[in-house]
Parts: structure tokens; sequence; C-alpha cells
């Protein structure tokens, strides 16, 4: 088997959201039997299992599996990840599409070159269409190559989505025989934002990244996407993913020799990320905002004291934002009087 495409699965059935994703795994331009779909429910209350089946039973490549309980799509990847048999690993959001020959380009390129690590950009888009819009870079040329330090910083620093890329079955599986368990550890479950955790490690143990500067992914843009809601759940889940990268880090021993790209990372998800999610009053925490900020800002002095003179930090972040982070470590309650002040006063200017 050439490539297994893992698809977790949670309440798409909506707006044919599902089925437009599936069509284009479906009508992939590769012999079908050199791939196979492997979509998990992971316990959809609505038609979403229904669905599945009905591929399942009309596509040989197709299958479709239930999980008992609800882990979130890291649980559902992990579920996929156990049967999977492909020599190539892929993966692709319920609510997302591809073009019809993405996964044979991703593959050529990879034959032609040697890489074990490829992937292009993707548009972003609010409606069901393969209409080109915007084309967002989901890394770029000085990345690729056959990977030295320099392109490992530059990787770890800009990694892309993980969706839209394909990746040799070691890098992810090492030596992992296919249906010799059906559950296999390689993402964080019952969080969302699993794939920061892995993310790094991933793209350490790549040895050849290509890419296709053309957008051949669809990122289908709404309301109800994780990246579009605020809750207390999903910035402790944020938090709890940059401490798992971290914990990654370690364990692959590399939180050293790469310090300051992994300190910035952390930075950004963990702390920075968060705490501006976290303030706005219309769409950040409408409860307990002042004391999960603090909360927040204590425990990313005791990871990383000194952030603020990291030198991707300096040349990376906007100077407004330097500026308020600078302010809550020095005081809490004046960044927070500070912040509530400055957004009134903007609302007030708009009126």
């Amino acid at each position: 088997m050439k490539l297994s495409i893992i698809v977790p699965v949670y309440n798409m059935a909506a707006d044919n959201k599902l089925n437009y994703c599936l069509d284009s795994l479906v009508a992939q331009t590769l012999d079908p039997a050199d791939y196979e779909i492997i979509a998990v429910d992971d316990c959809s209350t609505d038609d979403s299992l229904r669905i599945l089946k009905e591929y399942e039973a009309k596509y040989p490549q197709f299958t479709a599996i239930h999980s008992e309980k609800n882990h979130h799509q890291g649980g559902a990847k992990n579920l996929g990840l156990a049967r999977a048999k492909g020599e190539w690993l892929g993966f692709i959001d319920a609510d997302d599409w591809i073009t019809p020959d993405y996964y044979e380009r991703l593959l050529k390129k990879a034959e032609e070159s040697g890489a074990d690590m490829v992937g292009c950009d993707y548009c972003l888009t609010e409606e069901h269409s393969f209409t080109p819009t915007e084309r967002i870079p989901n890394n770029d040329v000085s990345q690729t190559g056959v990977m030295d330090e320099e392109r490992y910083k530059k990787l770890l620093l800009e990694s892309g989505s993980l969706v839209v890329k394909i990746y040799r079955r070691e890098i992810i599986l090492s030596d992992y025989q296919a249906g010799s368990s059906d559950h296999v550890d390689i993402f964080p479950e019952d969080i969302f934002y699993e794939d920061n955790a892995v993310a790094n490690s991933w793209m350490l143990r790549c040895r050849h990244f290509e890419y296709i500067p053309e957008a051949l992914y669809f990122y289908y843009q709404h309301d109800a996407s994780t990246v579009h809601t605020i809750s207390r759940k999903n910035l402790e889940d944020r938090m709890a993913a940059g401490r798992m990268m971290i914990e990654e880090a370690e364990k692959g021993g590399y939180l050293s020799r790469y310090h300051d790209e992994i300190e910035y990372l952390f930075t950004v998800l963990f702390y920075k990320n968060t705490l501006f999610s976290a303030m706005p009053k219309k769409t950040g925490l409408k409860k307990g905002c002042y004391a999960f900020t603090k909360a927040l800002t204590k425990e990313m002095r005791e990871y990383f004291p000194d952030f603020q003179e990291n030198p991707y930090y300096k040349e990376k972040t906007h100077p407004e934002e330097k500026k308020l982070m600078r302010m809550q470590m020095a005081s809490q309650l004046r960044f927070y009087i500070y912040y509530r002040l400055l957004w009134f006063y903007r609302g007030l200017r708009k009126k």
C-alpha cells in the first residue's frame, strides 16, 4: 500500500461539509489500489457515521471506524494510524478538501527527489468550491533539500500545517506494524491543538523535505472551527499542548540544541496567543479572565523567565504586543487596567 489517509470526523454532516471532503478523497487520480482512506468517527451525534458507512460500502479503498469514546482529533488520529498500512501517511480535516491530483503530485515529488516529507500551499475559503482564492504559503523553498541545522531551525520556526503534507511512515510510526494494535500513542488525546505537541519531533525526524509552491489544499473557514472558538477549554488545551511540546523536546533530546527556537514557539503558543485570545472583552474569557491571565504569566516565568531576550521574539513580535507583555510581566494589575482602558477607548473612537 503506497498511501494511507487519516480523516478524523466529529459532527461534520451539516452543510455537506463531510461529503465534500470525502468526495475529494475518493476522486484522487491515484489508482484506488494504491491508497486507503481511514475515516474515524469520534462519537459524532449527527449523521457523520452513517455517511462514512455509505462511503465504506461504495468504495473499496474506504474504511470507516467508530470510536467508542470521544477523544478529540488526537484520539481519532491514533485509531486511524493503528490501521494504516501505507508507506506514506497523510491527514485531512473532515471539513477541508483537496484537488484531484493532490496526493499524486506530492508522491511524485517525493519519488523524484528522494524526500521523506513533502508539502504544498493552501487556500482559505468560505465556500465549497475549487475556485482558487488567495494562496497561503505553508512553507518556503529555503526549507527544502537534504536537512541540515539551518533547515531544521527554519522548519521548527515555520513548520506549517501538518495536514498539508505527507510523511514517510517511519517519521510518524517508525517500525510499528499495521494492525498489531487497535490504538497507537502518537497524538495527545482529549485536547485541541494536538498537532502542536508533536510537530517539532516530526520536523526533526525528516531527512529531506520538499515543497510544491501551489495551493492544492482548501482550508474551509466557518464559525465552528477550533481556531475561531474561544473558551476556557480551548485556551487551557493550547497551554497543555505547549507543555507537551516541551516534554517532547526533552524526551527527544533536542531542547538544548534548539533552545531559542523551542522557547520562541512556546512563547507564541503557550503565552502570547493565549493571552491575547483571553483578554478581549467581547470574544475572550467572560469570567475569571484576571485570575486566568495572572496564572498564565506566572507559569510562563517558570518555563522561560528570559523569553523577552529571545532573538526571534525580538525580531518577530509586534512592538505593541511586546509592550503589553512586558507590562504584564512587571504588573498584572497595571496591564489588566491598561488593556481594558485601551480597548474601551478604541471602541469609542469607532463609534
